[in-house]
């Protein structure tokens, strides 16, 4: 069965988000206040940028929702699929910073377009304040 990238972003996000339901009770609703506020992060500042400060957020510890959310965005971008952004790619800061303006054009909109499915999911299922959640 061939799916459309739709398809797959929303199963890929669909699978991060159940993860986060399994595991991670106590910071789902920073979760997904992080989640809202990265398409508006991303558009002002770059992808770049936006994916270094959820990094610095984090402050390395990799159980909190800002790094949690970096890691879904660098799964996504650099998963083994020839028309990821940056294919096989284990480190996303490392790939932007090595590859041309055509890529990270390619990798921002496509982060974009993932975070659409993201948004959605962390709203449906993960625990939190409510209001607002899936506009």
């Amino acid at each position: 069965m061939n799916l459309t990238i739709e398809q797959e972003r929303a199963q890929h996000a669909l699978r991060q988000i159940h993860d986060l339901q399994d595991r991670c009770r106590d910071w789902q609703d920073h979760y997904k206040s992080y989640v809202k506020g990265l398409p508006a992060a991303i558009l002002s500042n770059g992808l770049g940028q936006a994916l270094a400060t959820l990094l610095s957020a984090a402050k390395g510890q990799q159980q909190d929702a800002h790094y949690v959310l970096y890691q879904h965005i660098e799964k996504w971008l650099g998963r083994s699929d020839p028309l990821a952004p940056y294919p096989g790619a284990p480190n996303v800061i490392k790939a932007i910073t090595s590859h041309d303006s055509t890529a990270y054009r390619a990798a921002q909109m496509e982060a974009m377009a993932y975070l659409v499915w993201l948004k959605k999911f962390a709203a449906a299922y993960l625990l939190g304040a409510e209001e607002d959640d899936v506009k």
